[in-house]
């Protein structure tokens, strides 16, 4: 019986076997390390550029992820290390932060001539330059909503990177939503509170709101068609109004009406305050995060 990744090490299985339907007149042109919802995201948006299933690569250690990925998007997947990464131009590295130390030293002996491209949060450009032996990296760091094509997605490149392979990079993120380019790598663990994590605040608030409606006798699914509908239409209007959001909350507020009472319980709570902390800490967590497994 064949060992599981589990049992043997999954970032070291070299050379395990690649399936796909037919890769003999395409070579694998970006390659990518750990295959879950953000790589899937990214996939989905190459795919839909015009970009062949069989020139990307896709390794996994989970058999479901492999077999999902293969089935449904048709790219080539592999368990571990195989040589058909010497040909890929880009690697995109999307596997947890934890995990990058062993991996990278199984990949960058087949990876020294690609463009990497880490997801990774927390993890610093130069540890990751350091651990895979290239200083060509481009660090971002996405949300969610890439997976529906709207996410929002910030990017540093080292001083390495060149014109045309920052390009490369927006024209692989475009699919998935907006970019934004970064002058200091510092810059990120900011991204990664406010906009990387920041689909959870959201979901946190419909949460909320969906309670608050089945406390006043609606349904969980009224509630929730309300609030999220309510959350588009809002942010819709913000990013169309030439209003600052200051202004469009003013407009929805009368003194004395519905609205002024419940902004008032919540500057009452403290809730801006505390939500401005929130975002602090995940700030300080994302650099945490560098230091622990940059090491």
């Amino acid at each position: 019986m064949r060992p599981t990744a589990t049992e043997t090490g999954w970032w070291m299985r070299h050379d395990s076997g690649m399936s796909t339907t037919d890769t003999s007149s395409t070579s694998i042109d970006i390659a990518f390390i750990g295959g879950g919802n953000m790589a899937t995201a990214i996939i989905g948006g190459l795919l839909r550029q015009g970009r062949a299933a069989a020139s990307i690569l896709v390794i996994d250690p989970v058999p479901s992820q492999r077999e999902r990925l293969s089935d449904t998007l048709g790219v080539v997947t592999a368990e571990g290390p195989t040589e058909a990464l010497r040909s890929a131009r880009t690697v995109v590295w999307a596997v947890k932060p934890q995990q990058f130390k062993d991996a990278a030293s199984a990949y960058a002996p087949l990876t020294a001539q690609a463009l990497h491209y880490s997801v990774m949060a927390g993890l610093r450009s130069e540890d990751i330059a350091r651990l895979i032996g290239t200083p060509r990296v481009v660090r971002a760091m996405p949300n969610t909503p890439a997976l529906v094509g709207q996410g929002m997605t910030g990017l540093y490149a080292r001083p390495e990177v060149n014109a045309e392979e920052r390009a490369a990079v927006q024209a692989m993120v475009e699919p998935t939503g907006q970019w934004l380019w970064l002058d200091a790598e510092v810059q990120l663990d900011a991204v990664t509170a406010i906009s990387g994590s920041g689909p959870a605040y959201v979901f946190y608030f419909i949460e909320s709101m969906m309670q608050a409606a089945q406390d006043m006798g609606l349904s969980a699914e009224q509630g929730k068609q309300l609030a999220v509908a309510t959350f588009g239409g809002a942010t819709a209007l913000a990013a169309q109004s030439p209003d600052t959001p200051a202004v469009l909350r003013e407009k929805v507020t009368s003194k004395g009406g519905t609205t002024y009472a419940a902004l008032s319980s919540m500057e009452a709570a403290g809730v801006k305050a505390a939500f401005v902390a929130a975002m602090r800490a995940a700030e300080q967590r994302a650099g945490e995060l560098g230091d622990e497994f940059g090491r």
